[in-house]
């Protein structure tokens, strides 16, 4: 089986998982966030050493180690993402497999569990038309300050979504055209959103329009921008002016 069939694999087995975890009824709330997180967790991490000895590893929800520093293949995966939409039974959470080499967002699919869905970078699908009114997704509960804004000089609207990797998936799936994130975010909550946006053509960096480079002994990423194409140069060129 290849990385990105395996990445979709697993991403979507997860995904089943924790749909089963919630259908059970028997707990809900915070422990229910837990539980899925741990039962996801075990799966993937299991059925990566199994499958992918040899390769690094790197999990939110499992102890860092240093061997994968030393790796060129770096497993990087986010069992649960958007944790709290998981429990409330939203549909904007997701699952992450992604296959960081060389320290780039290679291979990976984003799972969308909630909608039934897997995006994937061995299947690209073509973009859809750009809306009119630029669409930036933002935190429903913390909007970042340089996305409100970039909406407001370029006449662009926001719309309120859950996890990092359902707000990648949105511009990806043409539900929105700009993802800026300025609050901090770690290397699994983007390695597999880059590679899948990456994969369907569409621009991906940091907010100063450096590369986002993955499996680094510091996970924290500070920053992120997913957006179509045509619209990086603006955006990037109104957060410049926004921190001049």
């Amino acid at each position: 089986m290849s990385d990105a069939a395996l990445a979709a694999a697993l991403a979507q087995a997860a995904g089943q998982l924790l749909i089963d975890v919630r259908k059970s009824g028997l707990i809900e709330g915070k422990a229910l966030g837990k539980a899925g997180d741990q039962t996801a967790n075990q799966f993937l991490i299991h059925a990566l050493q199994h499958l992918r000895p040899d390769d690094g590893l790197l999990s939110e929800e499992s102890k860092d180690t240093e061997e994968r520093l030393s790796k060129e293949r770096t497993w990087i995966i986010d069992p649960v993402d958007g944790t709290r939409e998981y429990g409330e039974a939203r549909t904007d959470w997701a699952v992450h497999v992604a296959l960081s080499i060389g320290g780039m967002a290679e291979i990976g699919a984003v799972a969308l569990p909630g909608l039934d869905l897997v995006l994937r970078t061995d299947q690209p699908a073509p973009l859809a038309e750009a809306a009119n009114v630029p669409r930036l997704v933002v935190s429903r509960t913390r909007p970042a300050k340089e996305a409100v804004e970039v909406a407001k000089r370029i006449g662009g609207e926001l719309v309120e979504m859950g996890s990092a990797g359902a707000k990648a998936m949105a511009i990806v799936r043409g539900e929105a055209e700009i993802y800026l994130h300025s609050g901090g975010q770690y290397e699994w909550d983007s390695c597999a959103p880059v590679a899948v946006a990456l994969a369907h053509g569409l621009h991906c960096s940091r907010i100063d329009g450096s590369p986002l480079v993955y499996n680094q002994r510091d996970v924290y990423m500070p920053d992120l921008l997913i957006c179509r194409p045509e619209l990086a140069e603006q955006v990037l060129a109104e957060v410049q002016d926004i921190h001049a």
